[in-house]
């Protein structure tokens, strides 16, 4: 668990075996979502646009509340390499009350989804299929943001093999839930886009019990009697993570921000423009999946080291995670640009003739994709390297200046300016990520420099 290694290979060693099941969790994770994509994709392209649409105007709500909980993993992190059990407890408690505080702010705001979108410029049926989906599914964010907390408290200990379990168990429930719910089997009434939504529920508040019951019930982790006086409030430690999580919540809701806001420049352009940019966007989520679940293991390593006041140990954890980023990414990078046809038509029928426009366009927007995945996975690691350092607030600025004055701009110039439509609002995708890539990974580079390591005791 405090293994800290001198050796690159050792570092590399440790840092695949904490990764591979939190990679593996977030594939796993990823296919909870890409499961939703292809059950409304059965229900044709209005509901599949209308589901995405209304995920994308959420999801960075949603992202700014996990990312800000994720601050726990930090913290946790920190403490066990410095080895102080004590702070282990307060973070993980007030991680979930910060979790349902921020939670209950955006389940309110959720209630008027219709009228957002329409504000955006929707169409009103398309709000209004929306607003049926995430009435539903909002209620999961509380539960889904108290998995992280323990996800975060769980894997600093090493212990990432239950998270990709219950994870999998996930997979399972959701399918099951959407084929019941969303097309009426099992005797249940046919809800389509509701069911999604009451599904999406269901499974986040079955993997949350889970994964703490496993905590309350395992020798290691009960000891810690995390719930034990939970209601009692600790305000310093509250504060402590609203202060270092906040930023790295605005960052998230930078970046998915930006993706949502393409989600509505292709709405303006045309529905089957947002159907083919919901099917790209779920095959480079599914490849990003892989530094995001890496990026989890670089903020505990990271986090260890800093707690030890280990430089080197900083500097191998960093680069490690960095370099495998990029090679795994140069693969998939191949692959887009390579047979982008056959992978957008696993979520597209090719004998429906409506589904003729969303597939070439998907093809292109896939095509783009694969020029930016190395930044992609270069910024996620980065950010998190940073993390682990207790650096959030630079980024957090590096990111909202390189996603919104750089790539939502470049995205609406290319996209409408120059007339380049869809693949234009890629080209934007693809500028950001680049700025904030470049951005971060010099910032770790001279970390030393800009006084991010710790004192020696």
């Amino acid at each position: 668990m405090f293994r800290l290694n001198s050796s690159w290979v050792g570092e590399t060693r440790e840092t695949f075996k904490l990764a591979w099941p939190l990679v593996a969790a977030q594939m796993a994770q990823h296919a909870l979502q890409t499961t939703d994509v292809i059950m409304m994709g059965w229900l044709g392209p209005e509901s599949l646009a209308a589901g995405s649409l209304g995920s994308s105007v959420m999801f960075p709500l949603f992202l700014f509340c996990i990312g800000t909980v994720s601050a726990v993993a930090t913290l946790v992190s920190q403490a066990l390499g410095a080895r102080d059990l004590r702070s282990v407890r307060r973070a993980v408690r007030q991680g979930m009350w910060v979790a349902f505080l921020l939670c209950s702010i955006v389940i309110a705001m959720m209630f008027f989804i219709k009228d957002i979108l329409l504000l955006l410029g929707q169409q009103e049926e398309t709000a209004n299929l929306s607003a049926t989906y995430i009435e539903y599914a909002s209620w999961a964010i509380i539960p889904g943001c108290w998995i992280i907390v323990l996800r975060s408290f769980v894997s600093a200990h090493g212990s990432t093999m239950v998270v990709l379990l219950i994870t999998i168990i996930g997979i399972f429930v959701n399918a099951l839930g959407n084929y019941a719910l969303m097309f009426g089997n099992f005797g249940f009434p046919r809800l389509e886009l509701a069911g999604a939504g009451i599904s999406t529920t269901l499974v986040n508040s079955v993997m949350f019990l889970l994964i703490l019951i496993y905590i309350l019930l395992h020798r290691r982790f009960r000891r810690y009697e995390i719930l034990v006086r939970f209601w009692k409030p600790d305000w310093p430690s509250f504060i402590g993570i609203l202060k270092l999580g906040t930023p790295i919540g605005l960052m998230l809701t930078a970046e998915t921000g930006l993706f949502a806001f393409a989600f509505v420049m292709m709405g303006w352009i045309s529905t089957d423009a947002l159907a083919a940019h919901a099917v790209a966007l779920q095959l480079a989520g599914i490849s990003f999946m892989v530094p995001l679940g890496l990026s989890l293991a670089t903020n505990i390593r990271v986090g260890l080291a800093y707690g030890r006041k280990s430089n080197d140990g900083i500097m191998r954890a960093g680069w490690v995670s960095i370099i495998m980023a990029i090679a795994f990414m140069s693969v998939t990078c191949v692959l887009f640009l390579a047979i982008p046809g056959p992978l957008v038509s696993l979520f597209l029928d090719t004998e429906l003739s409506r589904n003729a426009i969303p597939l070439m366009l998907a093809g292109q927007f896939l095509a783009v994709a694969g020029l930016f995945q190395l930044v992609d996975g270069a910024q996620v690691i980065a950010a998190s390297a940073l993390r682990g350092l207790g650096d959030t607030a630079v980024p957090m600025y590096a990111a909202i200046f390189g996603y919104w004055a750089c790539g939502a701009v470049v995205s609406y110039i290319f996209g409408f300016v120059f007339g380049w439509g869809g693949v234009g609002i890629w080209a934007g995708l693809a500028a950001g990520l680049g700025f904030v890539a470049v951005v971060l990974v010099i910032r770790f580079a001279r970390r030393e420099r800009l006084g991010l390591l710790p004192v020696a005791s």
